[in-house]
């Protein structure tokens, strides 16, 4: 596959947001235009894994060059269209060991010597990975090992260190604001409390930002462990006063709870980098409010509506925020590229376009900083805003 002309390649690992296919759309249409050769790779970092050095190997599962017809044809859809997966080549269990690749029996395999040679044999000079804190942490690896990277940060939970904007962030809070207000028919006909459960595995963004924007009366967020019957004391003073009868509270799916501080509500399954699926966590913070209901209601009790938003909040089209944004990360790596600024990732500071070193990725999480924006007695956001960045939160 090498060619004459210097390549790019973009791949997107983790789980999928809109606004992905708008930036690879991006990335495609200024590289080619300034003389690039482009090509995804799919499936994530698992195209690398799968890929087949041997002559004559179809690898079409694996990589394909881009057109600027295929880029603007998906620019405009959610989800993204060179696919994604949770593979980590540093962390590959010997049952996910493709059948060409010899020389490895652990029960877990540090595979980047071939992913390496996979990305020299495509004829990659410039490596685009599009992801959250996981898949960056890997493209910061094989920056450390001489590969030239340049990355973009991508997470409905905006987790990512080094950025206050990730894509994905502002359809995910459109959403939970737009399901939320959906949700209130059902629970003011029925008198209830509405118990939603959003993403939000260590920050707690996506349940603070719409709470503030008027979708939920309380929140709970995986960086203050609440006490249940403070917030079901809450919830009864808020179901008493609303006309209608209800009230609503935005549960991050990490979110801390008192009694089970430290816990989290996750299964068995595991992926390689050491995450379990959380969920579960809405359905705890629902049989609660039932139970102390009563002692905060005359010894009524109030019955409760209780959703987890999932993959609804993360599929369809992008918003606006989530079509500008991937556009303007996308030039913006094009522009380190032409510069030879490697070992980059592209970000949004205080409301300006920059970039930073990739190792701000691995170096600490971005959370809530609970003493500005959560009040931890009332459970819901502090509406102080003067000199605060846009989506209430910064890197520093």
């Amino acid at each position: 596959m090498t060619t004459n002309k210097p390549t790019i390649a973009i791949l997107t690992g983790g789980g999928d947001v809109p606004g992905l296919n708008p930036a690879i759309r991006a990335i495609t249409i200024r590289a080619l235009r300034e003389g690039y050769r482009v090509f995804g790779l799919r499936r994530g970092w698992a195209g690398l894994v799968d890929y087949n050095r041997d002559a004559g190997a179809d690898n079409s599962e694996c990589v394909l060059e881009l057109s600027e017809a295929d880029v603007n044809r998906a620019g405009r859809t959610g989800g993204t269209f060179l696919h994604t997966s949770r593979t980590r080549p540093s962390h590959l269990p010997l049952a996910r060991m493709p059948a060409h690749l010899t020389g490895y029996d652990k029960p877990v395999n540090d595979i980047t010597k071939d992913v390496l040679k996979n990305l020299e044999h495509i004829g990659v000079d410039v490596l685009i990975p599009i992801g959250g804190d996981d898949t960056l942490s890997y493209g910061k690896r094989l920056h450390d090992e001489g590969m030239k990277v340049v990355a973009i940060p991508k997470t409905m939970d905006n987790d990512v260190f080094g950025t206050d904007y990730c894509i994905g962030f502002s359809t995910c809070v459109t959403r939970t604001i737009e399901l939320t207000h959906r949700l209130r028919t059902s629970a003011g006909s029925h008198e209830r409390f509405l118990v939603i459960e959003v993403f939000g595995r260590y920050a707690g963004f996506t349940a603070l930002l719409p709470t503030m924007a008027g979708a939920a009366d309380r929140c709970l967020i995986p960086e203050y462990a609440a006490d249940m019957e403070h917030l079901t004391e809450l919830m009864v003073y808020d179901h008493n006063r609303n006309p209608s009868k209800y009230s609503v509270v935005l549960v991050s799916e990490g979110a801390n709870l008192q009694a089970h501080e430290g816990m989290s509500f996750e299964s068995e399954e595991m992926d390689m980098f050491g995450h379990r699926k959380l969920g579960g966590i809405g359905d705890k913070v629902a049989a609660a409010l039932k139970e102390y209901s009563p002692k905060y209601n005359n010894g009524r009790r109030i019955d409760v509506v209780n959703q987890r938003l999932g993959y609804l909040v993360r599929s369809g089209d992008p918003d606006a925020l989530d079509s500008i944004v991937p556009m303007a990360f996308g030039n913006l790596a094009l522009d380190l590229i032409l510069k030879k600024e490697f070992g980059r990732l592209v970000s949004v500071h205080k409301g300006f376009y920059d970039s930073v070193p990739i190792t701000s990725v691995t170096s600490e999480k971005k959370t809530v900083n609970v003493e500005k924006y959560y009040n931890t007695d009332r459970l819901r956001p502090i509406y102080e805003f003067d000199g605060a960045p846009l989506f209430i939160m910064t890197s520093d």
